[in-house]
């Protein structure tokens, strides 16, 4: 699936932002904030689809949250690197390929706080959920 087929207007806004500007989203309520771009496979469907996520560095690795801004169900995009972890990354002006690991107990409380520490929205996404918010490091792989 292209940004032209993206489930709604607002994603699609956004990648189209993104690519143009290099890696930056430069309109709207998103404007300034660090986001990237996954291009991950559909796990029932096959088909890509691309998400624009905040993320938070961890050295290399690469950190995205599933909160689904607080909804009690996780976001599609959680199923799908379950079934299909091979995923493409966009930030900034850089594009690779990378595995998307889930994390789990210790690692997962630690690297959610990172990414709360610098959103702080996702704090209140946690406390408005009774699941457990998933977390994933993405990780460069070889071409």
């Amino acid at each position: 699936m292209s940004e032209n087929d993206a489930p709604n207007d607002w994603n699609t806004g956004m990648i189209k932002d993104f690519r143009a500007n290099r890696g930056e989203i430069t309109a709207g309520p998103m404007a300034g904030a660090q986001l990237l771009l996954l291009t991950h496979r559909g796990a029932k469907s096959g088909i890509e689809r691309t998400a624009p996520l905040a993320y938070v560095r961890d050295g290399s690795r690469y950190v995205i949250v599933a909160s689904k801004g607080g909804a009690p169900i996780h976001p599609d995009w959680y199923w799908n690197l379950i079934a299909n972890p091979e995923v493409t990354v966009e930030a900034g002006a850089e594009r690779f390929r990378a595995k998307a690991t889930e994390v789990k107990d210790q690692e997962r409380r630690r690297l959610f706080d990172l990414q709360a520490a610098k959103m702080p929205g996702f704090a209140e996404y946690e406390r408005t959920t009774a699941r457990v918010i998933p977390v994933f490091v993405l990780e460069p792989v070889a071409a």
